[in-house]
């Protein structure tokens, strides 16, 4: 079966001496969850971007379910940027709305279940809600969708410790078992026990690619001591 997810030797220059992605191979399998990991400047943001075709890169190629990024890899791709992306002058069921017309494979039915268990009202603006609240409503869309590949780029990082629980909870429970979830996140000890794999990035290098279980068996330590051993945390 094809991979979802292949990155061979990508690089992206920030200007003409710096490479943020330099030189990159790196393959994912479907059915994961994985951890994109490395300190600020280490290139995660700069990936998620080539990934979605956001950027286009220097050179090299990445392929998602074996075709290069446009509108068809856009189809099976689900995600979550840092920042908020949708007009605050909407309702949450504008948004939802919004994403049912523009998503074949978005089930409202999926997030109204969610939006509920948060005590979300969909009557609300996104304005008048806490920065906390919109971050949960975009994760919310993000993952009421039947994506093959969820990228999602700090998705807990702006909400309460109280939260968090739950939305680990959504991301395992609303994607299917060929689907990959590519995760960044400085929220390393929070989210350690959901992920499969993780790839430490430095400089826009991969320096560690593996099972979570494999650090733990080889390592003897957990992936948020290895992390911060290695970036001197």
């Amino acid at each position: 079966m094809t991979p979802i997810l292949e990155c061979k030797g990508l690089s992206q220059r920030y200007n003409s001496t710096f490479n943020t992605i330099d030189n990159l191979n790196l393959t994912l399998e479907r059915g994961q969850i994985v951890g994109l990991l490395g300190p600020n400047g280490s290139g995660k943001t700069t990936l998620i971007k080539l990934i979605n075709g956001l950027l286009a890169p220097a050179s090299g190629n990445v392929l998602i379910d074996g075709r290069l990024p446009g509108i068809e890899t856009k189809k099976i791709i689900s995600y979550l940027p840092e920042r908020t992306y949708l007009d605050s002058s909407m309702k949450v069921a504008d948004a939802l709305a919004y994403f049912t017309d523009f998503y074949a494979d978005f089930r409202p039915d999926r997030a109204h279940r969610m939006l509920n268990d948060l005590g979300i009202d969909i009557n609300a603006r996104l304005k008048t809600l806490s920065k906390g609240t919109k971050e949960k409503v975009q994760l919310i869309l993000v993952m009421s969708r039947d994506a093959l590949l969820y990228i999602l780029d700090e998705p807990i990082g702006g909400v309460d410790p109280a939260a968090r629980d739950y939305i680990l909870r959504t991301i395992l429970m609303n994607y299917n078992e060929n689907a990959t979830i590519l995760l960044s996140t400085h929220l390393i000890q929070d989210i350690e026990n959901v992920l499969d794999r993780v790839i430490f990035l430095q400089r826009g290098r991969a320096v560690l690619n593996a099972t979570v279980d494999e650090i733990r068996m080889e390592q003897r330590k957990s992936v948020d001591i290895l992390f911060r051993e290695v970036f001197r945390c």
